[in-house]
C-alpha cells in the first residue's frame, strides 16, 4: 500500500500548531501553563545546550553587531521564548530562525519507541533545534529560536485554555508569535521542526513542506529540497533507511481547528497574508520539516535518541549552509541602539 496518503492526511490534521492533544482537564492544564518555569522532560537529551540556553536567557541586555542577544522582547513572549544566540566562531552576518514545534500546553503528536516508551512531539523537536542552533553558531550564524524550554511562545492565561489544551484562538496566536519572532530577528531563513504521526504504525518516512504562494516561492522550494535531501542523508548515515517522501506544498496541509483555519487552508507559519487572520506573515524563505513518524516504533526510537536528533540537526545545518551559499549576499550588519540593544 502506498503510505503517502496517510502522511498527507496526518499532516492536515496536526501540522504547525495542531497535533494530537492530551485529554486532560482544564484545571490541570491551567496549573501546568501558569508555572513560570515548567520542568524539562526527563528524557530530553543534550542538557549542556539547554543550560547554555538558560544562561543566555538571563542576560537580556547583551547586544551583538547583528542584533540583540538573549530574549528579544520579554514583554510579548513567554519566559524562555524567542531567544537569540550569538555566533561562537566567525560571523556570517546572518540570522537563522529555528522553530521547535509545539510546547506546553500543546504536546503535538503522541508516539512511542520500539520498546513502548511514550513520546510527545514537543519533547523531541526542542533538542533537535538546540543541537542545530549549536552547530549553526559554530559556523558563524546568529541563531534565534522560538523556545529554549517546554513553553508556549505567548504568555498564556486561563482564558487561552480548554479541556483539550489550548483553545483554537490560542493555537493561532501562538503560531503568529513564532512568525513575529522570526521577523523581529530579521532572519534570512526560517526552519520549523516537527515530527509526523498516523493512526497506523506502518507509516514511515521524511517530508518537508514549503509554501509555493509567496513572492520568494522559488527560494522556499530550494530550501525545502536541500533540507529534505540533507536530513534524509544524515539519518541514513546513522544506519537507518528512511523513506524519502520528498517535498510537499503546504496548500491543504494547514491546521484545521477552526473555520478560519480551514478557510486559510495552508501552513500558517509559512503562508501569505490574509487580512484579519494573518496580517503580518513571515518575511523570509522558510520550510517545515517532518523527518520521522513517531507512531512507528523504529522511527520513534530514532527520533528520541541523541543519535537521531543530532543527525537531523546536522542535516538542517548543512542545508542552511548550502542555501546561504546560493542565495543573495547578506546586507550590512544590523545597527543596534546602545540604549535598548535592539535594531
Amino acid at each position: 500500500m502506498d503510505d503517502s496518503e496517510p502522511a498527507r492526511k496526518a499532516s492536515t490534521k496536526r501540522l504547525v500548531i495542531g497535533g494530537i492533544v492530551v485529554a486532560v482537564g482544564a484545571a490541570a492544564v491551567v496549573a501546568l501553563v501558569l508555572a513560570v518555569q515548567p520542568a524539562a522532560p526527563a528524557h530530553i537529551a543534550h542538557q549542556p545546550m539547554r543550560d547554555a540556553a538558560t544562561a543566555t536567557h538571563t542576560n537580556p541586555s547583551s547586544a551583538f553587531a547583528d542584533g540583540p542577544i538573549g530574549p528579544l522582547d520579554p514583554s510579548q513572549f513567554a519566559p524562555g521564548a524567542c531567544v537569540a544566540f550569538a555566533p561562537t566562531h566567525g560571523d556570517q552576518h546572518r540570522t537563522v530562525f529555528l522553530d521547535a514545534g509545539h510546547g506546553v500546553p500543546d504536546p503535538g503528536a503522541l508516539g512511542h519507541t520500539s520498546t513502548g516508551q511514550q513520546l510527545e512531539e514537543k519533547q523531541l523537536t526542542l533538542p533537535v533545534v538546540l543541537d542545530a542552533a549549536h552547530l549553526l553558531q559554530a559556523k558563524g550564524y546568529r541563531v534565534v529560536v522560538s523556545r529554549t524550554t517546554d513553553t508556549s511562545i505567548i504568555p498564556m492565561t486561563a482564558a487561552d485554555l480548554d479541556s483539550s489544551g489550548e483553545t483554537s484562538a490560542a493555537k493561532h496566536d501562538d503560531t503568529v508569535a513564532r512568525i513575529t519572532c522570526a521577523n523581529l530577528a530579521k532572519a534570512f531563513v526560517l526552519v520549523s521542526v516537527h515530527f509526523d504521526a498516523y493512526t497506523s504504525s506502518n507509516a514511515t518516512g521524511a517530508m518537508t513542506f514549503y509554501d509555493p504562494g509567496r513572492s520568494f516561492s522559488a527560494a522556499n522550494d530550494s530550501l525545502a529540497t536541500l533540507l529534505q535531501s540533507d536530513i534524509v542523508n544524515a539519518l541514513d548515515a546513522t544506519g537507518a533507511s528512511v523513506h524519502d517522501r520528498g517535498i510537499q506544498s503546504s496548500i491543504g496541509a494547514g491546521n484545521s481547528t477552526s473555520e478560519q483555519d480551514r478557510s486559510y487552508g495552508r501552513i500558517l507559519l509559512l503562508g501569505p497574508a490574509k487580512a484579519g487572520y494573518l496580517d503580518n506573515p513571515s518575511t523570509m524563505p522558510g520550510a517545515l520539516v517532518e523527518p520521522l513518524f513517531i507512531t512507528n516504533g523504529a522511527e520513534g526510537s530514532l527520533a528520541a535518541s541523541p543519535t537521531g536528533q543530532q543527525a537531523i540537526a546536522s542535516g538542517i545545518t548543512t542545508a542552511i549552509g548550502q542555501f546561504a551559499a546560493q542565495s543573495a549576499p547578506a546586507g550590512p550588519p544590523v545597527t543596534t541602539s546602545a540604549a535598548t540593544g535592539r535594531p
